[in-house]
């Protein structure tokens, strides 16, 4: 995730606790859907639907904060 943007990530987490609030739960959004996806998982249902839309928007609200501290 945002591995052209490593620094800037990195930095984030460090000064911004919004992003690393988001980070985090992005992060723990990614282990649950792979525990529900995996070989003992239930498999692609709706609850992993869900997450996925939940995960994706978290990174679109990380992106925005990324590219605020660029400017």
């Amino acid at each position: 995730m945002f591995s052209d943007q490593q620094t800037l990530v990195s930095q984030l987490k460090d000064s911004n606790p919004r992003f690393q609030a988001l980070f985090d739960k992005h992060n723990r959004l990614d282990q649950e859907i792979a525990k529900l996806e995996g070989p003992n998982g239930a498999g692609y249902n709706d609850e992993v639907v869900k997450l996925k839309k939940e995960k994706l928007h978290l990174k679109d609200e990380m992106q925005k904060l990324l590219q605020q501290a660029e400017k």
